[in-house]
């Protein structure tokens, strides 16, 4: 077992092209840019799961304030304070409809400009 010996050109070979199809500058970058867009996706799409949670909340809200203002005009007879109520919830909901728009959009265009800096 003292003697070398020596290895197979077919085998060195080999090594040689596996190290290169994985190892090369473009294949790692490629890698590295695959896995930044996953991520970056991933993070698109929890934001837009937390606005869509938001704009949830805030409808569930709003239903129940219209439903106690309304109650409160037909009890009492009376269209103020209650009116106002109505349109502050009404605006309310509209921002946060706004608000998820927004966060869609800015979603998708995080992921477009990273696409096109591919």
């Amino acid at each position: 077992m003292g003697s070398e010996q020596d290895v197979n050109t077919q085998i060195v070979a080999t090594v040689n092209k596996v190290q290169e199809a994985t190892l090369s500058g473009n294949v790692i970058k490629a890698s590295g840019t695959g896995k930044a867009f996953q991520s970056i996706s991933q993070s698109s799409a929890i934001a837009v799961q937390d606005a869509t949670d938001n704009l949830r909340n805030i409808n569930t809200m709003a239903t129940t304030a219209m439903g106690v203002a309304l109650s409160q005009m037909l009890a009492t007879g009376l269209t103020e304070p209650y009116a106002e109520i109505l349109k502050e919830v009404n605006t309310l909901v509209i921002q946060s409809t706004t608000n998820f728009t927004s966060v869609g959009s800015g979603a998708s265009k995080v992921l477009e400009d990273f696409s096109k800096g591919l």
